[in-house]
């Protein structure tokens, strides 16, 4: 049975997404946990990986089509299938009915739909179980071979059942315990979510060449923004709105700090380790933080919600060739890192967002962010909170 691909839902607010490059070709031998696509969300470009082994045998959806969450944009043939007919029956453009079946575990399980006008919300689990991870060919082949998800251990990425386990399980005739039948469950509740209205997608890049007028030597007219620009414009906006916002100001003597940078960095020359001046200031704030936690909370509407752990995110900007924009990175518990693991983190952190991506889990939890802007000559700027 072919093998669905379909938009993956990469961070907790996206929505569309865009594949920037495929990895693969056509007729390709994939294995799970193969990186086969580059897709920008609303906020960073991220690899999207498979989690079953098998061939491409279509791309339904080409590099630089932006497209919705849940959509079918490419189709595996497993190892007993033609390439020709997975591809031949394959509609171009077809989207499946459960659209997070390819979304990390992160973002909504396997069994959950997306919220849709009319959603239906499953029951909660009983206490004590665990949420299984599965890849969508494992569990039809636990169905059909009577085969208990909860008694395998997983093999894929981040520990997910993949077919191959499941394909284990059966040659070694592991006994199964059965499942419980649909009539014993607890009934679904129906809820009414408010549509999320849809983005308009940006102007083809063709629209940059029409109604232009030269002027100084700079084009005039309108150009478009991609979809992660889109979401940073959008979440200005939001903040600007809706949180409260003041500004305080304070000049510091740094001699001391770049006298103390200096000496260190002849020490560490030879470890190969160079602290900057941010690193400094990260282990600053997450100390001060640390001594007054009072610093460390965010409005929550009727609350101050005071975090417990001191997370510093760190603004980085994003080469054009990913798309320009904006991403914060997250060094967790910084409070309890020296300066050399502060500095190793920030320079892991940036080379990573500017060349391959961040995860969702390297991009979250932040509850006080830095933002430098020192080395382009700024004395002062007014930050803005990010929601």
């Amino acid at each position: 049975m072919p093998i669905e691909i379909t938009m993956p839902r990469l961070s907790d607010t996206m929505e569309r997404g865009m594949i920037i490059k495929w990895n693969v070709k056509e007729g390709d031998a994939v294995s799970a946990g193969d990186n086969v696509a580059d897709i920008e969300t609303d906020k960073a470009i991220m690899e999207m990986q498979v989690f079953d082994d098998g061939l491409m045998a279509k791309i339904v959806v080409p590099e630089g089509e932006m497209v919705e969450v849940g959509t079918l944009i490419a189709v595996l043939a497993e190892d007993d299938e033609a390439i020709e007919d997975v591809a031949g029956s394959v509609s171009a453009g077809a989207s499946v009915g459960a659209a997070t079946k390819d979304a990390p575990e992160s973002t909504a399980t396997d069994t959950e739909a997306l919220p849709s006008a009319s959603a239906t919300t499953p029951s909660a689990p009983a206490a004590g179980t665990r949420r299984i991870k599965a890849s969508p060919v494992a569990r039809r082949l636990s169905e059909e071979n009577g085969i208990d998800l909860a008694t395998l251990q997983g093999s894929g990425p981040g520990g997910r059942i993949v077919k191959r386990d499941v394909q284990r399980a059966i040659e070694t005739g592991q006994e199964t315990v059965a499942a419980v039948p649909p009539s014993a469950q607890t009934p679904a509740t129906t809820v009414t979510a408010t549509p999320v209205p849809a983005t308009p997608a940006p102007p083809a890049a063709s629209a940059l060449t029409t109604s232009i007028e030269t002027i100084g030597g700079l084009q005039a007219g309108s150009v478009p923004l991609n979809n992660m620009r889109q979401t940073i414009a959008r979440r200005l906006v939001e903040a600007k709105s809706t949180i409260p916002h003041y500004q305080v100001t304070v000049t510091f003597a740094m001699d001391a700090l770049v006298g103390l940078r200096g000496t260190l960095n002849e020490q560490l020359i030879d470890q190969g380790v160079k602290l900057s001046i941010n690193d400094f200031l990260v282990r600053g704030c997450a100390l001060a933080i640390h001594q007054h936690p009072e610093f460390n909370a965010s409005w929550g509407g009727d609350h101050l919600e005071i975090h417990a752990e001191v997370n510093i995110g760190l603004a980085i900007a994003l080469p054009a060739e990913r798309g320009g924009g904006l991403v914060v990175a997250t060094i967790q518990q910084a409070d309890r890192k020296s300066l050399r693991a502060i500095s190793q983190d920030s320079k892991h952190l940036a080379e990573k967002a500017r060349t391959r991506g961040l995860t969702i889990q390297e991009m979250s939890g932040a509850t006080f962010t830095i933002s430098n802007l020192g080395m382009f000559g700024v004395e002062h700027f007014t930050a803005i909170i990010n929601p």
